[in-house]
């Protein structure tokens, strides 16, 4: 096995044999900021990853290529010891190809010709997937000596003790809790304990797709099914299939929909739109809601059966307010985690800060305190973050617990200073870089494009960040 090196980046290797494709596809990721390196086959595929210092961040690989096929590609880079994500690319007629890739490890799947988008939202949703998992492997930080995941809750080390020994049942898991409370973290901490952590965990989003889109999402489609479908395109049960999928947001499934995650449930069969084969899949289900499930269920919104077959382990995540003692290990955490990212010098909070974290009741949980942490790293003067129009915070007890009526104890003027740290850190970025726009946004991990329309809108006298950008 290969020992760990560092990774570029946003860099990415693309491994395709249609020089045209090649050429196009760098060009337009050339210009969204990243690094591209482009080879043909599989032989300099595995001499750059075998030679070079650092690993790219992403690779895009054809599973069709003139020496190898992309089963044996997958195979080998899982062989080599090499945890990097891969997008695979396919031609029509690759389907069954493209689903034993996804199930060697692949985070995702683009049918060519693709999309300049299609392409983008692939490689960020394979990178910010590649950090989750990173995030959750066993380190001296993040687990005690039993391999569970460090928090300072009671509860939540019953949560997780319960979690870790149902995960090798096989059985349902449903995760209530509040926005941003870690439902997906536990999620992946059960298929990671689970006879199932070398296959794939896949997630949806149930309330991001309209019913249409969410029924293809879920279960594909035949070519021909639908005006578009010019390809067949498997769905997320069958790239699943030996693994983990994590409905998120379930609660907002439409009933139609509900009826036929039902049939899956019962029997493990489903039948793609427009397709007359029935597809026998094995899938463990974890799923989870930000809803009263039990009230969606009185009012006829969420099927009965469902939610019995959903509930067989249930798990509810307590928010942030009701475990003040992780505040400290998750402050120290995300500040190990983008300390180096943001290009910042802080170890950790100073005291009458963290003082004021704790304080805090926190309507955004842990999402919320992150990027708290963020706007810290980013803004010299953490005395910012404790302006505030009112006298005094409000006690964390007496606090209200819906966003809209939280008052402004921290970060009373947030806009801003979230503001005024994004211009901070574009100018400082900047500066590095002798004000190359390209090579800043690279820095910044955000693509060329945000880069140019932060400095458009900064570009009045008053709040402009670098007068020479």
């Amino acid at each position: 096995m290969l020992s760990p090196r560092a990774m570029s980046v946003k860099s990415v290797l693309l491994v395709d044999d249609d020089e045209a494709f090649r050429t196009y596809v760098a060009l337009m990721l050339r210009t969204e900021g990243y690094d591209v390196e482009a080879i043909e086959s599989a032989e300099p595929l595995f001499a750059r990853l075998q030679s070079a210092e650092s690993l790219p961040s992403v690779i895009l690989l054809d599973v069709l290529l003139p020496d190898m096929d992309g089963i044996r590609i997958m195979e080998k880079i899982k062989a080599m010891g090499l945890n990097v994500p891969v997008v695979v690319l396919s031609g029509v007629g690759h389907v069954r190809t493209v689903v034993e890739a996804m199930r060697l490890g692949a985070c995702d799947f683009i049918m060519k010709p693709a999309e300049d988008s299609e392409l983008q939202s692939a490689i960020e949703t394979a990178l910010d997937g590649f950090e989750e998992r990173q995030a959750l492997e066993p380190t001296a930080s993040q687990t005690d000596a039993t391999g569970m995941f460090v928090t300072a809750n009671p509860e939540m080390r019953r949560l997780a003790q319960i979690v870790r020994r149902v995960a090798p049942a096989d059985v349902p898991i449903l995760i209530a809790g509040e926005s941003g409370t870690g439902k997906e973290v536990m999620a992946r901490y059960a298929h990671g304990h689970s006879g199932r952590q070398n296959r794939q965990f896949l997630k949806v989003n149930c309330a991001a797709l309209p019913h249409e889109l969410l029924e293809s999402e879920l279960f594909g489609y035949e070519r021909g099914a639908f005006t578009g479908a010019v390809s067949d395109k498997p769905g997320k049960f069958e790239l699943a299939d030996g693994g983990t999928l994590f409905l998120d947001e379930i609660g907002e499934m439409s009933p139609l929909l509900q009826a036929k995650l039902l049939h899956v449930l019962q029997d493990g069969t489903f039948s793609k739109l427009g397709g007359r084969k029935t597809i026998r899949v094995d899938v463990r289900i974890v799923a989870a809601t930000n809803i009263n499930i039990e009230e969606a269920v009185a009012n006829g919104k969420f099927r009965e059966d469902l939610y019995f077959r959903l509930n067989v382990i249930r798990v509810d995540l307590p928010p942030l307010r009701e475990r003040k003692e992780d505040i400290p290990g998750l402050c120290s955490y995300f500040i190990g985690k983008y300390r180096e990212q943001y290009n910042a010098r802080a170890h950790e909070l100073p005291p009458d800060l963290l003082r004021r974290f704790v304080e805090y009741h926190w309507p955004g949980n842990i999402r919320e305190l992150e990027n708290y942490i963020k706007r810290f790293l980013v803004l010299p003067d953490h005395q910012l973050l404790l302006a505030e129009p009112n006298s005094d915070p409000a006690p964390a007890e007496d606090a209200p617990h819906d966003t809209a009526d939280a008052p402004l104890s921290l970060l009373g003027v947030g806009a801003i200073a979230a503001e005024r740290a994004e211009q901070e850190l574009v100018r400082r970025v900047l500066e590095q870089t002798n004000g190359n726009r390209k090579l800043a946004a690279r820095r910044m991990n955000i693509c060329y494009k945000a880069l140019l329309n932060k400095l458009k809108r900064w570009s009045g006298p008053q709040t402009r960040p670098d007068a020479a950008a």
